[in-house]
């Protein structure tokens, strides 16, 4: 496989294992207003991906419909956020500030759970990720190796604050702080091997490209609206969420158009 290709994949990996070290030198927990900072953020290049990386080259790679080009990003946004529908409803999961477990009834602890939601944030990521560099490997002509960078560099620069939002939970709820560090690293780790299970099947995939981009943005869009927007909105003076999504959005569509 070539070298830039496992680059590109380890990117975002790498940015939620330095995210998650902040736990091994930081005193304090992360504050309030400093998660839904972070927090939106992440959803703003969360979105902006969605929409530049994945989204409209599903209807360019679509154009030989015609005017029916949006059709299998329609379709394959709706399979997307179905599919993690499913997954938030068999995975038991506990979003960050709340107090009741999502999923099945279950015995395992708050900090185990807590690290399950991250977890289950990060499979649209790391699908999508796989599925760009699949494209890239398989020449299609609308995805380039700058484009698929863009998109790990701004996955890695939204899973940093992440990695350090379930690390510092994690060591207040009593676990040492290598132990959570550790954790927080774990939590990223299916984001490499999702991408890597995409480009095992890259040749298989390619008649279907434009389903595979746009199913990956209706997963990470669903992770936004179900989780990242609510958390950036909680409480008082939930402004600077706004405006973190709005800096997150538009460092991600700046570096989609400046290295596509």
């Amino acid at each position: 496989m070539d070298s830039n290709i496992i680059q590109g994949i380890a990117i975002p990996f790498i940015g939620t294992s330095l995210g998650a070290m902040c736990v091994l030198f930081m005193k304090k927990d992360l504050g309030r207003t400093v998660q839904r900072a972070l927090t939106g953020f992440a959803a703003g290049v969360m979105v902006a991906a969605s929409i530049w990386s994945l989204l409209i080259p599903a209807m360019e790679e679509s154009t030989s419909m015609g005017k029916m080009s949006f059709l299998p990003a329609v379709i394959g946004f709706w399979l997307g956020t179905l599919f993690l529908l499913l997954l938030d409803h068999v995975i038991p999961h506990l979003h960050m500030n709340a107090t009741k477990a999502e999923g099945p009834k279950n015995h395992l602890a708050k900090t185990t759970m807590m690290l399950l939601a991250v977890t289950l944030h990060n499979i649209p990521e790391g699908m999508a990720v796989g599925i760009v560099y699949a494209g890239f490997l398989t020449g299609s002509p609308k995805i380039t190796a700058g484009s698929a960078m863009a998109l790990s560099l701004g996955i890695a620069i939204q899973n940093f604050p992440e990695g350090a939002i379930i690390s510092m939970p994690i060591h207040a709820q009593g676990k040492s702080k290598g132990r959570a560090c550790l954790d927080g690293i774990l939590s990223g780790a299916v984001e490499p091997l999702g991408a890597l299970l995409v480009l095992a099947a890259a040749s298989v995939f390619v008649p279907i490209m434009p389903y595979l981009l746009s199913f990956a943005a209706g997963a990470m869009m669903y992770v936004v609206v179900e989780e990242l927007i609510p958390e950036m909105s909680a409480g008082e003076h939930s402004n600077i969420g706004v405006l973190m999504f709005a800096a997150g959005f538009t460092l991600m569509m700046a570096l989609d158009v400046a290295l596509g």
